[in-house]
């Protein structure tokens, strides 16, 4: 159900406004990679550590994306792309800004969490705003500019990298962000869904500890064995939280 009908006029800006905010979500979740051993070379970072700056921002937003969806249903899906939107630039500009590797992985599993809010709810802001005979041309743009700028991404982060310095593929989402968040607000209507029930906590929870454990397991395995209690262990308990989690489900 929607609060207030988008009026026609508005719709191309609500679809601008949707690509531009999981844009940027999006060329994040392959920008790195370019980067990293820029980042590795200037913060002194090991390879665990930067396997983790990749693996944080993907993880958080992997195991929290199904939160998101369900917060903007709930509680307004203008109101939570907005503050993912604004969650995920100010990260963007703690990881522009970070001077060591740990504050780096800190930042970037924050960026992964605005993720999670603003991309589910970009897609259902479309849904909301356009009537079924234009939606499925709009949807079809969003999930094709989507794929483009994830392609995109190692090739901007590349330029960037070599032209300025690594920190800018993060500072570059800060205008990008800010055009956003103006439009959101100019032109975007609330909508959420008025028979939406709790948000599952516990589940998005079980999700992170369960995920997080296995690919640490996963990432320390490389260097200490699999045999290694450092590795077996968390294995283990990622393991019985995710059998956990689909029984809870």
């Amino acid at each position: 159900m929607t609060d207030a009908p988008c009026p026609e006029r508005s719709r191309p800006w609500v679809l601008a406004a949707t690509i531009l905010g999981s844009s940027i979500a999006f060329i994040d979740s392959s920008v790195v990679g370019v980067a990293l051993p820029a980042m590795q070379a200037d913060l002194a970072a090991t390879v665990r550590e930067a396997q983790w700056i990749v693996n944080s921002y993907m993880l958080l937003l992997g195991a929290l994306i199904l939160i998101g969806g369900g917060a903007g249903d709930r509680f307004g899906r203008r109101r939570i792309f907005l503050i993912g939107l604004i969650a995920f630039t100010a990260a963007s500009v703690a990881c522009g800004l970070a001077p060591s590797s740990e504050s780096l992985i800190v930042a970037r599993a924050l960026q992964g969490v605005g993720a999670a809010l603003l991309v589910p709810s970009s897609l259902a802001i479309i849904t909301a705003a356009f009537p079924e005979k234009e939606r499925g041309r709009a949807i079809g743009t969003w999930a094709g500019a989507s794929a483009l700028t994830t392609a995109l991404g190692p090739v901007i982060g590349g330029w960037l990298t070599d032209a300025w310095s690594w920190r800018a593929i993060f500072f570059i989402n800060v205008p990008v962000a800010a055009i956003t968040i103006a439009i959101t607000l100019w032109h975007m209507p609330e909508s959420r869904n008025q028979d939406q029930e709790g948000i599952d906590w516990l589940g998005g929870l079980f999700a992170v500890v369960g995920l997080g454990c296995m690919t640490y397991g996963l990432t320390v395995a490389s260097e200490a064995g699999w045999i290694h209690a450092m590795v077996m262990v968390p294995l283990l308990v990622g393991a019985v939280v995710l059998g956990v989690f689909v029984w809870f489900e």
